[in-house]
């Protein structure tokens, strides 16, 4: 082989170490799937003619607890505001393969969800986020309403490699300067994913527990090795949670349990003004263009400050010129959301079913024109779904207290998740 032939062997395969940052990514998530449940003879059940059927009872059950959890907390006060830092673990301890592929990959995956669904649900509230490594605390965003800015800056290939050891004080520490300093109206919140069995601190982690407390910030801690004492000491102290992730989907559901706001403490519970601004929103054409933002970006589209007359390039965001928090008004209806939840649905049974019959046949529906084999179907989806009790029933069928209208377990989880109303309260109008 000549020279030549063997310098182009060599680039080729420079080339093919440089493979796309989305490839890996949709890779990574097709691991994911595929290998999401292994034990899947757990849902395999046997029907009374001796057919073998998959049983999705048992998991649409437990998925329906966070919907309970969070229709029960609904007359508990909460904050509309949240001031929130992400702090990553990004030590040694992330290189473990107990989740797939790898700790620190499954995590910033999950936070990267975890991350949208949390300015979903809370349009009027701003997120940071650190990593903690090699004893050291990084802040890699500054609090903001952006999701996509803070989704952008979770990529593994731009944080570089997981080394060295976890502080928890420095943790603590950067979190009490990031949060002190803002308004008492808004909830401050310290939220670690923490992946090590120990932290290595350069002094009493204590005092900075003392001082978390005395700025009323709430440090919760999301594990996913094991129970470490001091995680444990933090968030009872502070009045925080603490859970330890099974595998990856429990992991997702402690996560995800964050994105609803915590209770109001005593000092929280007072009612206050808040000042807030409704801009308009220039147009969209390329002769209309302006710079834009503290960065003096020449955008077009852009938000007018009511206030000031400067111009912001997105929603929600606190002008960088006169401080007004600006929002629009579907912003502020989708903060209601977690203080008035629709309430829970039960699950069908026949008591249910002959109780409802009465009300449901004086108001109008769609019988006729949804064939059916069993005679019941989703309100939602007009899928066709089992009578309540029937043997071999592969779905969850859900009723409605109020309208009395049958949902299946997708449609249960869209209104309680996404819709948050009721398609039959407000199709028959109570």
């Amino acid at each position: 082989m000549s020279a030549v032939e063997r310098k182009d062997e060599f680039e080729l395969d420079g080339d093919d170490d440089d493979i796309d940052e989305n490839e890996l990514r949709r890779q990574e998530e097709a691991y994911q799937r595929q290998y999401e449940n292994e034990q899947t003879w757990d849902q395999l059940q046997e029907d009374e003619f001796g057919n073998l059927f998959v049983d999705k009872t048992a998991e649409q059950r437990a998925r329906r607890k966070r919907l309970l959890s969070a229709a029960q907390s609904a007359r508990i006060r909460k904050g509309m505001i949240r001031y929130l830092l992400l702090v990553v673990d990004m030590s040694r301890a992330a290189k473990a393969q107990d989740l797939r592929p790898n700790r620190l990959a499954c995590i910033l995956g999950l936070c990267r969800s975890f991350i949208r669904e949390f300015f979903d649900q809370n349009p009027l509230s701003q997120l940071g986020i650190a990593v903690m490594r090699g004893g050291l605390v990084e802040k890699l965003t500054d609090l903001s309403g952006s999701p996509e800015a803070q989704v952008a800056r979770l990529d593994a290939a731009k944080l570089g490699a997981p080394a060295g050891d976890v502080s928890l004080q420095n943790a603590l520490d950067l979190s009490v300067s990031v949060l002190r300093s803002l308004p008492p109206y808004g909830h401050r919140e310290l939220l670690v994913v923490f992946a090590a069995l120990a932290t290595c601190d350069p002094g009493n982690v204590l005092d900075s527990v003392r001082a978390c407390k005395e700025n009323n910030i709430r440090v919760s801690v999301v594990g996913v090795a094991a129970e470490v004492y001091v995680c444990r000491r933090i968030t009872e102290d502070t009045r925080g949670s603490y859970g330890v992730a099974l595998n990856e989907a429990h992991l997702e559901q402690l996560l995800m349990a964050h994105t609803t706001p915590p209770p109001a403490t005593a000092a929280q519970a007072k009612a206050e003004l808040v000042r807030m601004g409704f801009p308009q929103r220039s147009t969209e054409e390329a002769s209309s263009a302006v710079f834009v933002g503290l960065e003096a970006r020449l955008l077009s589209g852009s938000y007018t400050c009511p206030r000031c007359k400067s111009r912001v390039p997105e929603l929600p965001c606190e002008c960088h010129i006169c401080g007004l928090t600006l929002i629009s008004s579907p912003h502020l209806a989708r903060s209601y959301h977690h203080l008035f939840p629709v309430p829970s649905f039960h699950e069908d049974s026949k008591e249910r079913a002959s109780e409802a019959a009465a009300v449901l046949r004086g108001q109008p529906a769609m019988r006729d024109e949804v064939p059916t084999s069993t005679g019941l179907y989703c309100f939602g989806c007009l899928r066709e779904v089992s009578q309540p009790g029937a043997a071999g029933q592969l779905h969850l069928t859900l009723r409605c207290g109020q309208c009395k209208q049958v949902f299946c377990f997708e449609c249960d989880a869209y209104v309680h998740e996404q819709l948050h109303n009721c398609p039959g309260c407000e199709f028959g109008g109570t």
